[in-house]
């Protein structure tokens, strides 16, 4: 007796409806597991038995258990080749399942429409969902820059949707009476052989899952210090006079927080990449004036004292415990990057005391990303792609879209430890904010914080783009944040002639000069220049008369003070010019000396810090200050100016400038000339002054940076005889 499947004709029923089954002759015996062209029957016992089935449903379980492992297992080795499984196994089995599904249908479509017949169309119609939505999830990982959410989700859904469908199916076929004892009997022996071939086939690939587990290495991690590493300051402040922290409070394998280039190669950051590669940030490390200032502190107080600043500049060297006392250079692997990728994405902690004070969090990398070569390349970019959920959680933290992460790095102080004196406040851009009308408590509304001006939103496709945390953004606004960060410094990319650096110092210049547009924060950003700069004096005079030009300069859209950074090093000043109608220069104050360096009567913006014996911090050597003999910039909004005053005598002179010492009063003789004279007022940033370079390099390098026409302003006095 052969037992027909009741998937066809109803459960126990022949397709006369008698109850049983059917004797089995010799010529019916080569026909079985085949269907009764007139009546749909199938032999259920060879379908349990024939290894397409077995096989079918063990690859099933193998790609639902490595999938929900993905989903609810903590992020691993073990998971990611679980992923790598998963989608090979994925790939493979497209054509032996849809094989069997094909003949299953062929086989089962001619009987009666039956409840079983309903799940198995179910269950076809979500397998059939989970392949397009995985082959499309496939495709994304390896030829786009993300996987959609959208075809995430449904892949999940349909997976989940197919477990249950299928388990119930299978279950009720499984568990369905049948009457007639050899039909029992051969459906049991079908089955058997079902559950062997079933259980071999998810054995043998999960033991592929386990083994190259087992077998996979990484590269070595050394987290350790060099054995003669200072303790100088206490083993409990490794990093010391830096405020900076691992959280492990140890040192971090430099290879671990370096390797930039590959956020850009692997097809999805490329962008952002190229935005940062000719910063400030990408050669806060390698800036031929940092190392200099380095050098010089290494050799007054010790390769110690270096991790002060080495904390904002160089803190992968940092963190590796490189700035040590046998370390030539005081650096390590991956150093050159300065601020990287990966230690930027990795701080998970800040404090607004600022000198460095952030906690970095050794990030966990991806299979693939420390080793060499194009395949382990290929198989990290494709495993962050589609098993991205631990790559954002380790990169995208909120706290970057703080004002106080910024804080960290900028804002500084020197204390006791550093100068041997005492407590002394340098930089402070973010009290300058948030004491600005930029900032207002608890209402980003109105509030303009660092990243909307340093980071303007730009358009993108890359992964990273859009945003549902912003209050004025959505996640699919075609935009990321630009890592040029854009601000005052040219410098870098002119003196070492960086990639790009030419595109980066007009974007800077144009910056500096109020010229780029924000349109974030347009409704919320006065307009005009970031510096406004005013002159205004009398309509007319007379030979005899005195005159009295004002120049005003006012902050107007900064969000800190003006200038700010390392005043020591930085300087602003007013360039004020004076011509007749036939254009000789009658009188020129500001004007730097041919050696590029100020005159003394010039209205500069800067600071002149001394040391314990009134001496001029004049190398940027920080590490001697105590305080400032002479400041002068201006807080957010607010306003400074001079008057330049000049008799008109009645004869015609040389244009000879006095100077009172006591009112800061400029006097030049006018021209007995009749007719006009033209002011001219021009306001020029420099982030490096000549006598600093001078100082630091020796006057023989000839080395300068380059100046920056801010703001101008032209003024015309009509003289009259």
């Amino acid at each position: 007796m052969s037992y027909q499947d009741p998937e066809s004709n109803g459960p126990g029923k022949s397709h006369s409806g008698a109850t049983g089954g059917q004797i089995v002759t010799p010529d019916r015996a080569a026909h079985i597991g085949r269907p009764n062209a007139a009546a749909g029957r199938v032999d259920a016992a060879a379908e349990w038995r024939h290894w397409l089935t077995g096989l079918t449903l063990g690859l099933l379980l193998f790609e639902t258990l490595t999938g929900f492992c993905a989903y609810l297992l903590p992020f691993s080795v073990f998971n990611q080749l679980g992923i790598l499984w998963h989608t090979a196994i994925g790939v493979v089995m497209i054509v032996p399942v849809g094989w069997y599904l094909g003949r299953h249908w062929w086989l089962r479509f001619r009987g009666k429409f039956n409840h079983y017949q309903m799940l198995g169309y179910t269950a076809a119609s979500a397998l059939l969902l989970v392949f397009v939505s995985g082959f499309l999830l496939t495709w994304q990982a390896v030829f786009q820059t993300r996987i959609s959410y959208l075809w995430d989700t449904i892949h999940l859904v349909a997976g989940i949707a197919l477990v249950f469908v299928l388990l119930l199916h299978t279950v009720m076929l499984w568990l369905r009476k049948i009457n007639a004892p050899e039909a029992l009997t051969a459906l049991r022996a079908g089955r058997r052989s079902f559950l062997t071939q079933f259980a071999a086939t998810t054995l043998v690939l999960v033991a592929l899952h386990i083994g190259s587990t087992a077998l996979w290495t990484e590269p070595p991690v050394n987290n350790e210090f060099p054995s003669d590493y200072s303790w100088k300051f206490g083993e409990d402040r490794p990093f010391a006079p830096s405020l900076v922290r691992t959280a492990s409070n140890w040192a971090y394998d430099p290879a671990t927080l370096s390797g930039s280039a590959g956020c850009g190669t692997s097809g999805c950051h490329s962008d952002i990449l190229r935005e940062w590669e000719p910063t400030a940030h990408r050669y806060a490390s390698s800036d031929v004036v940092f190392q200099a200032v380095q050098k010089l502190m290494l050799e007054d107080v010790g390769a110690e004292a270096t991790r002060y600043c080495a904390g904002c500049h160089d803190p992968i060297a940092l963190l590796s415990g490189n700035k040590n006392v046998n370390v030539e250079g005081l650096t390590s692997v991956g150093a050159d990057e300065g601020v990287s990728c990966i230690v930027c994405h990795s701080i998970t902690q800040t404090d607004v005391r600022g000198n460095a004070d952030y906690t970095v969090t050794q990030p966990v990398r991806y299979i693939g990303e420390r080793r060499s070569g194009a395949f382990s390349k290929w198989i990290s970019d494709f495993l962050i792609r589609a098993y991205p959920q631990k790559h954002k959680e380790t990169f995208a933290l909120p706290l970057y879209k703080t004002a106080e992460y910024c804080a960290a790095c900028h804002k500084q102080f020197i204390d006791e430890e550093v100068n041997q004196i005492g407590w002394v406040q340098l930089q402070n851009q973010y009290d300058n904010w948030k004491n600005s009308r930029w900032y207002h408590e608890d209402d980003p509304t109105k509030s303009i914080s660092c990243r909307e001006c340093h980071m303007p939103l730009v358009d993108s496709t890359d992964p990273a783009a859009g945003d549902s945390s912003d209050y004025n953004r959505s996640p699919d606004d075609g935009k990321h944040r630009s890592h040029r960060f854009l601000g005052a410094n040219q410098v870098l990319p002119a003196l070492m002639k960086l990639p790009g650096a030419e595109k980066h110092i007009k974007l800077t210049e144009q910056w500096l000069r109020g010229e780029i547009e924000v349109p974030e924060i347009a409704d919320k950003w006065v307009s005009g220049p970031v510096i406004r700069l005013q002159l205004s004096g009398p309509d007319s005079v007379r030979p005899g008369d005195t005159v009295n030009v004002q120049v005003m300069v006012t902050n107007n859209k900064t969000g800190h003070g003006f200038p700010t950074g390392p005043l020591d090093i930085i300087r602003s000043w007013v360039e004020l010019t004076v011509v007749d109608e036939q254009g000789r220069v009658v009188h020129e104050s500001g004007k730097p000396d041919e050696q590029g360096r100020m005159n003394e009567d010039a209205m500069v913006f800067k600071a002149e810090g001394i040391d314990q014996y009134g001496n001029d911090i004049d190398k940027h050597n920080l590490w001697e200050m105590v305080g400032a003999r002479f400041k002068r910039s201006l807080f957010p909004g607010m306003s400074d100016s001079e008057t330049y005053s000049f008799g008109c005598p009645a004869f015609e002179a040389p244009a000879v400038e006095e100077v009172d010492a006591e009112t800061s009063d400029h006097s030049f003789p006018a021209p007995d000339t009749g007719g006009e004279l033209r002011v001219t007022a021009v306001l020029n940033y420099q982030k490096a002054d000549a006598a600093f370079l001078d100082s630091l390099f020796g006057v023989e390098a000839g080395v300068r940076t380059p100046i920056t026409q801010l703001a101008e302003s032209e003024l015309t006095i009509r003289v009259e005889r």
